[in-house]
């Protein structure tokens, strides 16, 4: 009887164990939140070719994939939230949020409930986290797109967009509020650090783009490097475009931005170039550049009036979890 006991209080620790473990997994919660058919809109396969058709057009642009948030009951959006807050540092969480409310500003500003719907963002799994040792993950609507790629503790996390419309809200109660303005004010304190010789370098074009020059591409190349290279920049120069670089990078968990770091100190900083165009102030067009080896930042403010941003991390051989589903792929005893 004594042993019975112990078995039984045995296979009650483990139970208790075990859904603790599987409690505190966000993602998991998320997805067993859902029913049989929100949970096969919601995951797919993970080579599946939608996966890479990614955009930051509104939903009426732009048809996903996925489930949207308006979709979900109360149970399930808090879901999401600790999914997402799980996924991105805080930072990174508060700019998701402030971008999706600036879809409540438009709607006020123009008028239009159809086309700006905070409601409209996607969430997609391609492969099944519960059940599979590679998956990734899509989060995406009007002026976002995260995209990341998770084999155990490694999290790959390209490519990354957000935008800002309005960038400065105009008028009405929060006149004045900023988004994305940490990375703007970073570039022009770069910008505004050089002298003439310097400056010469970094402005390589004069007619300002409409666009970032990577769009939605699904894969991209480096380009040729413009602007001014990191060998050519002062100390605390230097430590400017390391500075707004790691703006970019923080926007992941803590664990994930300290590996992408140091990933990128390993690189040869000489190959990193620093260019723009543009205007060097608020108020007008104005667009920056950082190439290095293996990544590529870009952001752009030239459309209605410089008052709408786009900007994002491309990694090169990294988007989708490319070099990551590859190396799983090459290793992984059951592919093999």
């Amino acid at each position: 009887m004594k042993n019975l006991l112990i078995i039984a209080f045995c296979f009650l620790f483990i139970g208790i164990v075990t859904f603790q473990i599987i409690k505190e997994d966000p993602v998991i919660d998320f997805l067993n939140s859902l029913n049989a058919r929100q949970r096969a809109k919601a995951v797919l396969d993970l080579d599946d070719p939608k996966k890479e058709d990614w955009h930051f057009f509104p939903s009426t642009m732009f048809v996903r994939e996925g489930i949207s948030i308006e979709e979900l009951n109360s149970e399930q959006r808090d879901n999401l939230h600790e999914l997402l807050q799980s996924m991105l540092s805080k930072s990174g969480y508060e700019t998701t949020m402030e971008i999706i409310e600036l879809e409540n500003v438009l709607r006020t500003l123009s008028g239009d409930t159809i086309m700006r719907n905070p409601e409209k963002y996607f969430t997609t799994f391609y492969g099944n986290p519960i059940s599979d040792d590679i998956w990734s993950m899509s989060f995406e609507g009007h002026h976002i797109s995260l995209n990341l790629t998770v084999s155990g503790e490694e999290i790959i996390a390209s490519p990354r967009f957000f935008g800002a419309n309005p960038a400065r809200i105009p008028s009405g109660a929060r006149e004045g509020d900023r988004t994305l303005d940490v990375e703007e004010d970073m570039g022009f304190g770069l910008l505004n650090s050089m002298d003439k010789a310097q400056l010469e370098k970094t402005i390589f074009r004069k007619e300002p783009y409409r666009e970032i020059v990577s769009q939605n591409l699904p894969k991209i190349t480096p380009m040729d490097p413009v602007g001014i290279s990191y060998s050519e920049l002062n100390t605390a120069q230097q430590k400017m475009l390391i500075e707004l670089i790691d703006q970019y990078i923080s926007v992941m968990p803590e664990n994930v931005a300290k590996k992408r770091r140091e990933k990128v100190m390993l690189e040869d900083l000489n190959d990193l170039h620093f260019g723009w165009v543009g205007a060097n102030q608020l108020g007008a067009a104005h667009y920056f550049r950082i190439q290095g080896k293996t990544f590529l930042i870009e952001f752009d403010n030239s459309q209605n009036n410089a008052n709408h941003i786009h900007t994002v991390w491309r990694d090169f051989d990294g988007d989708f979890g490319r070099d990551l589903i590859h190396e799983h792929l090459q290793t992984s005893p059951h592919h093999n």
